[in-house]
């Protein structure tokens, strides 16, 4: 049985733009073969199995969605055991009191010590931020509408590819990546 996969696509069903229904993504990764895929929400959350390296699943849905849907969008891809240890790790989970406003940012890639000055300088006091491997684990407890903390996470100003997600959703997702297992 191949390993099960989480599939974040960045940038999906915000507003007006990059509509991909959910429904129609299931039945696209269908047809490309993965039988058991699974979504969350609308906001491009996949969980299904496959022997395909994080690397190449990513690039492989990413080509989908531009051939089905006629977007380019980007995508980061953690193993069911990967997410295990972010949940596990939960570095701000004593002061993170809201999970809406807990947000993990996946990225493709590690940042570099500059891109986390530069973190380091928009933060605001009430927030905190910890960088662990390819994560970044932000808390923000006066929402993101205003946080340039969360401007610089959600853009694409730090070097690598990243999506995020609330606590809500991270754990949900580990969920529904146990029942796949």
């Amino acid at each position: 049985m191949s390993p099960v996969q989480i599939v974040l696509l960045r940038g999906i069903n915000l507003g007006a733009r990059n509509r991909i229904a959910m429904p129609k993504l299931r039945d696209a990764l269908d047809e490309a073969g993965f039988d058991d895929a699974r979504t969350y929400l609308q906001s491009g959350n996949v969980v299904l199995s496959s022997g395909l390296s994080a690397a190449k699943l990513a690039d492989k849905c990413s080509r989908l969605i531009k051939k089905q849907f006629g977007l380019d969008i980007d995508v980061v891809v953690r193993t069911r055991a990967q997410v295990a240890k972010v949940v596990a790790l939960d570095p701000l989970g004593e002061v993170a009191s809201n999970p809406k406003r807990y947000q993990v940012s996946f990225l493709d890639g590690k940042i570099s010590r500059e891109t986390v000055k530069k973190l380091e300088a928009v933060a605001l006091e009430s927030e905190r931020f910890v960088v662990h491997g390819r994560e970044v684990y932000a808390w923000h407890p006066a929402g993101v509408a205003r946080s340039k903390l969360w401007a610089l996470l959600a853009g694409r100003g730090l070097g690598v590819t990243a999506t995020s997600r609330n606590w809500t959703t991270v754990t949900k997702l580990l969920e529904l990546a146990d029942e796949n297992v």
